[in-house]
């Protein structure tokens, strides 16, 4: 099946998991007062968790019982986790069939970069244990990243006063929602009481930063590590953008709201950039926060919708149209204001069919962001740049809120699901189905150079 339609497989696993999660929240054991939740709510809880999203209609730390909490950290772990495995499943899958490798290794979220595909194999279905021994690696990564903050976070906890029990237990849902990118915060506070604090900000900011990475990238980092062995254009067009938005992300949201009292403008000029540079990291896809985000003004809050509409990198737990699919891009207009027939970087050229997939990968984005705003403006009529915030937010699974979510009526809360379904599966499998449907042609039509621009 996976061979034969790998996005289609994708789009009936993520759906099986999101059904499945919102039948249990929906249990009253799942409640602490026992009288369980709307359904509509269960659902978002589960759209939330799977697409390792962090938007919320509830308040997360008061609303779940001990059952329920378990369910959403299990949830968020296999979405997570679901995301990195599945995304190099159908990459394989693809490439397989079609030798499109190279294609999938610069274009989207189907990576499969670190797995070889020999000629032979080229024409064969996925065997299993390719699958199992790739699951096993992303599943001893994933533990050992999240077991290191967890031991980070857990004395950072104690010495604010919780008991061992509540630090540990704690401590590692920080530390999953962090690298899978979801957001959800397990105290009542939120993070408002280490707002200043540079050691669990610090934990959390690593934790969003590798996840968001992608696990091509932490895989080729590793590797480097021990072997000095090349990097591929794809790690580092990773890398560059990510650290080129992190930089301009901080600089603008510093610029921007120094002077703002209700928020740097508020905190001691000392830890104004800890928090520009917190709230940057957390654009990728992270979702946390130390300030009222309703509180920042409109020009920030526009920075901030295009830093979240990128996300994070390939076959990764961030959401977005992928930094990667923004370098190629840049890229594109470089080399057509240069005059260039090709496409290059860091001494490589990039096929224009990669080109072809990211201007693909980009439209399929700003649709569901222009579709669902749309349809929030009709059933809300809250203002633009809310409503635009939340909607980016829910598409790149960032997490991010205004308060506009928390306060749809039911009819805007599906259209929320279903964006976060869409922005999760949606670059995945549009990547997947463009890539496999490739077909060599027995002939070329006469060309005519339409006017563009």
């Amino acid at each position: 099946m996976v061979a034969s339609s790998p996005a289609r497989f994708a789009i009936l696993i993520f759906t099986a998991l999101i059904l499945g999660l919102t039948v249990i929240l929906a249990l009253p054991i799942a409640s602490r007062d026992g009288n369980g939740v709307p359904f509509v709510d269960a659902l978002f809880t589960a759209v939330s968790a799977i697409c390792v999203t962090g938007l919320t209609t509830v308040n997360m730390a008061t609303q779940w019982s001990t059952f329920g909490n378990v369910a959403i950290l299990i949830g968020l772990q296999v979405g997570g986790v679901g995301v990195l495995t599945l995304a190099s499943i159908l990459g394989l899958a693809v490439s397989r069939r079609l030798g499109l490798r190279q294609k999938l290794m610069a274009a989207s979220d189907t990576n499969p970069s670190r797995i070889h595909v020999g000629p032979v194999a080229e024409s064969q279905a996925i065997r299993l244990g390719d699958i199992g021994s790739l699951l096993a690696t992303v599943a001893i990564s994933v533990a050992i990243i999240e077991l290191t903050l967890t031991a980070i976070i857990v004395p950072r906890l104690l010495v604010a006063g919780f008991d061992p029990w509540a630090a540990t237990w704690q401590g590692f849902y920080f530390a999953a929602s962090a690298f899978t990118n979801t957001g959800f915060v397990p105290t009542i506070e939120g993070l408002s009481q280490f707002e200043t604090d540079p050691w669990m900000l610090s934990a959390i900011a690593v934790g969003v930063f590798l996840g968001s990475l992608g696990f091509p990238v932490i895989f080729a980092l590793a590797r480097f590590w021990k072997r000095r062995t090349r990097l591929s254009v794809h790690v580092k067009l990773t890398l560059v953008t990510t650290l080129i938005l992190f930089v301009l992300g901080t600089l603008a949201i510093l610029v921007l709201e120094w002077g703002n009292p209700r928020t740097l403008g508020g905190q001691d000029d000392i830890v104004r950039p800890m928090t520009a540079a917190f709230l940057s990291i957390m654009t990728r896809s992270g979702g946390f926060s130390t300030i009222d985000i309703s509180e920042m003004s409109g020009s920030t809050l526009l920075a901030m919708d295009m830093l979240m509409f990128v996300g994070g990198g390939s076959a990764s737990t961030a959401g977005g149209i992928k930094v990667t699919t923004l370098a190629v891009l840049f890229l594109a207009a470089l080399a057509e204001a240069k005059g260039d027939n090709d496409m290059q970087a860091f001494d490589r050229r990039i096929p224009t069919d990669v080109l072809r997939l990211a201007i693909s990968i980009t439209l399929w984005g700003a649709t569901i962001v222009a579709a669902s705003s749309i349809a929030i403006l009709r059933v809300t009529e809250a203002p633009l740049g809310l409503v635009l915030f939340d909607v980016i937010s829910a598409f790149a699974t960032c997490g991010l809120s205004t308060g506009l979510t928390e306060s749809l009526p039911d009819s805007g809360k599906y259209i929320l699901a279903a964006t976060m379904w869409a922005g999760r599966v949606g670059t995945v499998t549009l990547a997947a189905a463009l890539a496999a449907s490739q077909r060599r042609q027995l002939f070329r039509r006469a060309e005519e150079r339409p006017i563009v621009g």
